[in-house]
């Protein structure tokens, strides 16, 4: 694509898509008008992108033949709802008029309900035919007329009648599929209590800078992203993680727009723009994965392409060829023809995978669960093994250290501050508890540092007021060739053994101490691991740098598959390669920041943590927004019901159409009763779809409490 048609891209909302084939038209109606270089056209979220220069007119021009309505994606509309009877008047005028028209037998009414009910099917589908591109509306339009012609005009109006029916129908579903997003949309507010200087003023989020205080009161929405410079407070954040119990925040903790702030005022630092905010890049993210074609999707689409024009071609053969080779009379064979035309509407046939793929990625949404794209929704659920990294996904991430054992004359303080001042340079977990613990202590890091280097896996060293130091794991002083004596050896096992991870501190001649720190293991972690193995997972396996021995001890109390310990990145990588040789689909759950090659390599990578990680959001093929493992069973449960409904409805819709053709033969299938089928098996389908929103996240015990009055809830098979 040209450069300066990156530079003029402009996002709108649309309003009145009723099929895929109609966004497709919309598209190409789009691309070409005048200034608009290129156009996409996001059915599933019901947006289309514009590389180029045009008006909002244009595109209601562009889209008029569907009434579609057009608006920039950041204005915020009220949605307006108009009485059942003015949204459907004509179809409501044109039963009345097929009802008399039964009563009295008298055909002018019949046409006139045809006329009034299908004028604008006639004009689409006559547009439609001239250009020689067959859809739907092609298909009703020559069966309508064809009924017409051969005087049975009472199954003419009833054909226009359910096939409208039909058409609300698949409208009224594609718009309870996209309600998930609707509703992140309104959630956080247009605009906030915001502090410059000493002024307070009520401003709109577009004119929300950086650096603004925002000002939260009691049962307020947050409507921007920040971080909390003043107050305490707990905040509901279900809109972004899908945690049922509030937060508590105080200062330096991170809020985001669309939470609900609980009993204590908060001051808020605002840190992105409107356009970045967590809640935006969700909505966004989601949208875009509506828009991916899943595979399923991809060959429904193929399939339909050949199949609209085969049926016309088929029917045609039905109504000409019998009487022609066997004598048959053309009225009765020219009214099988018709029935096959309406019966071989592909409509349940198209629309049964893509409202199954948007219901499901919006309830996964609303869950916390960010799913970028049909194919990724589609691999979880044929998911036969799922790796973990330990640290921080497994483990909460957050070492301590539990055991500082001398081999020197020197104190345990001043041996905790030479490694305290080595690893503040240092970015593990494992530094970091070592930083806590000798602040704890109020020990003093002022030492002179030099030289700081970071071993890839193994630790740091560094010079410390002249004298060069290592800290890090054994291996390291194997290196060093520095021979740890049997009484160090003993103690590492045995710390080791408790599941502890040990890091050793010394020169390049001798060992000058033992640190050992231990993770906590996550509660859920435990429950989730069985709810995989119930769900038919071959193998658990958790991948690991730490020793085999701490390792060892975490993996059996979590239930996993296999241990696979002493692991660098690139070893990671390498395994992840080797299951997938093996196994063939693939999951590794990580931090969704380290390990990206081995996230990449997998068949699904997913993130750990994703609210407030920018790198979460962009690398990882899902994203668990809050550090909660319990949506992982939930994310494959969904995902495999979802494959499971979309292979239903295929099946459904060719079996009717099947079974429909069959009845053509003995002459059994009347127009009106073809139309009845398609209209059947669209709303069964539809149904079918919907059920996708009721899949729910089960309550693992023991991890969060369930609240007064409220049971827990179970996974929805």
């Amino acid at each position: 694509m040209e450069n300066n048609a990156a530079a003029h891209k402009q996002v709108y909302r649309v309003q009145g898509f009723s099929c895929t084939n109609c966004a497709a038209r919309f598209e190409k109606n789009v691309k070409g008008l005048p200034g608009v270089l290129d156009a996409q056209v996001n059915f599933g979220a019901a947006k289309v992108t514009v590389f180029g220069e045009t008006t909002v007119a244009a595109l209601e021009e562009a889209g008029a033949f569907e009434n579609l309505t057009i608006t920039p994606e950041r204005e915020r509309i009220a949605s307006i709802k108009s009485p059942f009877w003015k949204q459907h008047a004509k179809v409501i005028v044109s039963a009345l008029l097929l009802v008399v028209g039964y009563c009295l037998d008298y055909s002018l009414l019949y046409a006139l309900a045809i006329i009034i009910g299908g004028y604008e099917l006639f004009i689409k589908g006559l547009k439609q035919l001239l250009r020689l591109q067959f859809d739907m509306n092609v298909l009703m339009t020559i069966a309508i007329i064809g009924a017409a012609t051969i005087g049975e005009w009472g199954e003419g109006a009833t054909v226009v009648i359910l096939f409208a029916i039909s058409e609300a129908l698949e409208r009224y579903s594609m718009d309870k599929a996209r309600q998930s997003i609707r509703s992140l949309m309104d959630i956080a507010p247009n605009e906030a209590l915001i502090r410059r200087g000493s002024r307070h003023m009520v401003v709109s989020v577009d004119d929300i800078q950086i650096g603004d205080i925002m000002i939260v009161k009691p049962g307020e929405k947050l409507a921007m992203d920040g971080m909390v410079i003043k107050g305490m407070s707990t905040v509901n954040q279900a809109a972004i993680t899908g945690e049922s119990l509030p937060v508590a925040k105080t200062v330096n903790d991170e809020v985001f727009a669309g939470t609900l702030n609980g009993e204590g005022a908060l001051e808020v630092e605002v840190t992105k723009r409107v356009e970045d905010t967590t809640i935006s890049k969700i909505i966004h993210l989601v949208e875009e994965a509506q828009a991916e074609r899943a595979p399923s999707q991809a060959f429904v689409d193929r399939f339909a392409k050949y199949y609209t024009p085969v049926i016309i071609l088929l029917a045609a053969a039905v109504a000409v060829l019998p009487p022609v080779a066997l004598g048959g009379g053309w009225e009765d064979w020219v009214y099988r023809g018709l029935a096959l035309l309406v019966v071989g509407c592909p409509c349940a046939l198209v629309i049964s995978t893509p409202i199954s793929i948007v219901t499901a990625i919006g309830n996964a949404a609303k869950h916390g669960v960010l799913i970028k794209g049909g194919i990724h929704l589609e691999q979880a659920g044929r998911l036969s093994v799922v790796a973990f990294d330990k640290t921080g996904t497994l483990t909460k991430g957050a070492p301590a250290v539990t055991d500082i054992i001398p081999f020197s004359e020197r104190t345990q303080q001043n041996l905790l501050q030479i490694a305290a001042v080595i690893e503040r340079g240092s970015q593990h977990p494992l530094a970091s508890a070592i930083v806590r613990r000798a602040e704890s202590e109020r020990i003093p890091l002022d030492l002179e540092v030099d030289e700081f280097t970071a071993v890839t896996g193994k630790g740091a060293k560094a010079t410390v007021d002249g004298d060069r130091y290592y800290i890090g794991n054994p291996k390291l002083f194997d290196e060093l060739d520095v021979s740890l004596p049997a009484d160090v050896k003993h103690r590492i096992e045995g710390l080791q053994n408790q599941g502890k991870t040990v890091m050793v501190l010394g020169t390049d001649r001798t060992v000058l101490a033992l640190i050992a720190a231990a993770d906590e293991v996550r509660h859920s972690t435990q429950e989730m691991i069985g709810k995989l193995n119930q769900l038919g997972i071959k193998k658990t396996v958790m991948l690991t740098g730490d020793n085999r021995a701490t390792a060892d001890t975490v993996g059996k109390q979590l239930g996993v598959s296999e241990i696979k310990a002493d692991l660098l990145p690139q070893d990671k990588l390498e395994y992840i390669k080797q299951l997938r040789r093996q196994y063939g689909n693939v999951a590794l759950v990580g931090d969704g920041v380290n390990d990206a090659p081995a996230l990449a390599a997998s068949t699904v990578g997913i993130a750990m943590g994703g609210a407030g990680s920018d790198t979460a959001l962009e690398t990882a093929d899902i994203a668990l927004m809050a550090d909660d493992l319990r949506k992982l069973p939930y994310t494959i449960s969904l995902s495999r019901r979802t494959l499971a409904i979309i292979k239903q409805n295929i099946t459904f819709s060719l079996a009717i159409k099947t079974a429909a053709l069959i009845l053509i033969v003995p002459g059994w299938l009347t127009l009106w009763l073809a139309i009845f089928a398609d209209m059947g098996a669209t709303l069964i389908v539809t149904l079918n779809s919907l059920r996708l929103l009721k899949q729910k996240v089960g309550l693992i015990a023991g991890d969060q409490p369930a609240r007064a009055g409220t049971a827990p809830k179970g996974v929805n098979g």
